[in-house]
């Protein structure tokens, strides 16, 4: 199969000449969690069958992940997955339980534990190689980008054994057993790597390294415990020519570290607004980002002063894709982000 960034399908799409640092003709956008529970098609698709069933169930995983695109005209998919996926790949006990989030049988939690792990076999990946062919083979010339979650969020997952609201049992091992937290952020960064590399093998033209609790670090603790694994997970993708996207939530102490570990473009979440992200960066990197998911629910009016607030204070960055500075909430209604793309499409 021909890659869609060698044969041109996507090359000069808005999203990939966005991530390369031009500035198309209309702007790019597109919605973290943008496939999912906020539309009723999505809901209808799900019934009787669990998350993360879905996810590994290739022709499920690729229509929820065709569905907003055609619902929204947005500029980019990004593959229906869930960031515990490559863990249960490697035989790891983790579940999503409604409500909660995912939840793990037996918690990592001594050198024993990792020691245990075991690393992610290349057939594992079979069923997500077979939905992102199925999507690119669907999308044309719309880029598909490529989701994995960083090694710190995956750690904190693994260690807490669910999700928590401060990693404390995770930066506790951080400092208690540095030792320890190298091997289990490797063996993250690792199975992470290999589920990214395989999207982007598959026909993914772009790729997101998501790292939803970042915000609990300190810069210096991220620069010396997180980010040697995180570029060790980007590393999978040497060799190939595809825009890395990094994006963290709470992440505005982090921003410049977390760019050092080869990101191309940065996430930026919505505390921050944009020109002072892209004046912390150094003013060269294309940002994405960053309405506030809050804001979905008010107002038209109220909301598109703010759309128009997010695109001007983005004009300072080499480029930008319009995304959110978090994920679509489930209870949105499918209107607004269509709204939005058409309004974001049309200032120039």
């Amino acid at each position: 199969m021909n890659h869609p960034l060698v044969d041109g399908r996507t090359t000069n799409s808005a999203l990939i000449r966005a991530y390369r640092g031009d500035r198309p003709e209309q702007l790019p956008v597109w919605f973290m969690r943008q496939a999912g529970r906020s539309l009723p098609e999505y809901r209808d698709l799900r019934v009787g069958t669990a998350m993360l069933d879905a996810c590994l169930t290739p022709e499920l995983a690729s229509e929820i992940t065709l569905q907003p695109v055609r619902r929204h005209g947005v500029d980019a998919a990004i593959f229906f997955s869930d960031i515990v996926i490559p863990v249960k790949l490697a035989g790891v006990s983790v579940e999503i339980v409604p409500g909660r989030g995912p939840v793990l049988e037996h918690p990592i939690r001594t050198a024993a534990d990792v020691a245990a792990l075991r690393p992610l076999e290349p057939d594992a990946l079979a069923p997500i190689i077979e939905g992102v062919q199925r999507t690119v083979a669907e999308l044309g010339s719309t880029p598909l980008i490529g989701f994995a979650g960083a090694p710190f969020t995956l750690a904190s997952y693994l260690v807490e054994g669910g999700p928590s609201k401060d990693q404390l049992r995770a930066r506790t091992l951080m400092y208690s057993d540095p030792q320890t937290w190298a091997v289990l952020l490797n063996w993250c960064a690792d199975v992470t790597g290999a589920f990214l590399r395989a999207q982007i093998d598959a026909g993914a033209s772009a790729a997101q390294l998501f790292d939803s609790w970042v915000g609990s670090l300190s810069e210096v603790n991220y620069l010396k415990r997180v980010a040697p694994h995180s570029k060790r997970a980007l590393s999978a993708l040497r060799g190939v020519d595809v825009p890395k996207v990094h994006f963290g939530v709470g992440s505005g102490e982090v921003l410049h570290a977390m760019h050092g570990i080869g990101a191309d473009v940065m996430g930026v979440d919505w505390r921050i607004p944009l020109d002072e992200a892209n004046r912390r960066l150094g003013g060269g990197v294309p940002l994405q980002g960053n309405i506030d998911p809050a804001l979905l629910s008010a107002p038209w009016k109220v909301l598109e002063a703010h759309v128009r607030d997010v695109v001007d204070r983005g004009r300072d960055a080499p480029a930008h894709v319009v995304n959110l500075g978090h994920g679509v909430p489930p209870e949105t209604d499918p209107a607004v982000l269509t709204r939005i793309v058409e309004l974001v499409h049309s200032i120039r």
